[in-house]
């Protein structure tokens, strides 16, 4: 079968293969023809070791498909059902899912370790313990969930990771009072996201922020009352808060620079909402004065922080209500051949999201 392969860490294309096969398929696992997927900027972030993932590796870890086969003790699923790929499957009995923090289970985590594809040269790893950028794909069957046969695979595949993320980040953890002001720092799908479930919450001032003119544009048309680059971010807390500073800012980059950025445009009291998923090394300063006097909450939010089989239900009914827009999300379309473009796509910022179809 064809998938797309990083064969080092640091490379920045892909080199679309014929020669992989998916494997590891047992008891308790299925096998999913892959339909679509999308292209996150965590993708990106693995290629480039910002994210820790062993390589070789097969991308791609937000998509949809049909079951091919189901391995013993499978009941949940069954060939031919609708599935979309949940890269952070929830074991049920660890501590925190006995808490209800199902976001934060590691059983998941463990799958990365462990090669699901395999070429004449040796194994290969999936990302996050999937690899969506094929034709088929073997995993946990908790990685699948079924999903009705009126959501299209494109829509499905966004639902796996960057909108319940974004969407769950608003609704979530920060849980955005309504007629607050709000910033959201980075709007690609994640960010766009955020604003489309802000604006679910009644936020009254919805400041998008970004460098890319278009995706501006595009946050403009998703919710946002305001959209402004990076350099211009000062001078709309002033315009829209009096200079106090907003209700709640959500950094959606990864990066500590704009983490600090973030705090800072955060009123006293405020909520920092942090969604980009960041380096190991790369570490956010804060004085101790400044985390006592300001009394600012810091919010990490881990794949929406809420139990993602019920995020992506609550997502799909949103979407079928028309209180969402997850169409216009998908800004480009290319085959799996043309995966570098997609990759190019989502660097320069052209891309909300690029949607492969396979």
């Amino acid at each position: 079968m064809r998938a797309a392969v990083l064969h080092e860490i640091g490379q920045d294309k892909l080199e679309v293969l014929d020669d992989v096969e998916a494997v590891g398929f047992g008891p308790g696992r299925v096998r999913i023809r892959v339909r679509a997927t999308g292209l996150c900027h965590s993708d990106l972030s693995a290629m480039g070791g910002v994210l820790p993932q062993p390589a070789p590796f097969v991308p791609g870890h937000e998509g949809a498909g049909e079951i091919m086969e189901v391995g013993e003790g499978v009941t949940d699923v069954k060939p031919g059902d609708r599935v979309v790929v949940c890269w952070l499957p929830a074991c049920g009995a660890c501590p925190a899912c006995k808490r209800g923090q199902t976001e934060l289970c590691l059983a998941g985590f463990m799958n990365a370790g462990t090669p699901n594809f395999r070429r004449p040269g040796g194994d290969l790893f999936g990302m996050a313990g999937t690899g969506t950028f094929a034709e088929e794909v073997v995993v946990d069957a908790r990685c699948a969930v079924p999903i009705p046969d009126d959501v299209p695979f494109d829509i499905a595949a966004l639902i796996g990771c960057g909108v319940t993320t974004g969407l769950g980040a608003a609704l979530n953890t920060a849980d955005v009072e309504a007629g607050s002001s709000v910033a959201v720092i980075g709007c690609g799908g994640v960010g766009i996201s955020a604003i489309q479930g802000v604006r679910l919450k009644g936020a009254a001032e919805i400041v998008a922020v970004d460098p890319v003119a278009s995706r501006r544009e595009a946050a403009l048309k998703f919710g946002a009352t305001k959209a402004v680059s990076p350099e211009e971010l000062g001078e709309a807390k002033q315009l829209v808060t009096g200079g106090e500073g907003f209700d709640y800012v959500f950094e959606v980059v990864g990066r500590s620079a704009t983490a600090r950025t973030a705090y800072e445009t955060t009123r006293r009291g405020g909520t920092l909402v942090v969604v980009g998923a960041g380096a190991l090394d790369d570490f956010l300063q804060l004085s101790m004065f400044e985390l006592f006097f300001d009394e600012k909450r810091i919010l990490p939010s881990m794949y929406g922080g809420g139990d993602v089989l019920r995020s992506y239900e609550r997502t799909i009914a949103l979407w079928r209500a028309g209180r969402i827009d997850l169409t216009d999300l998908i800004t480009h379309r290319v085959p799996l051949a043309e995966i570098n473009e997609a990759l190019d796509q989502m660097r320069t910022g052209a891309a909300l999201r690029t949607c492969i179809e396979i």
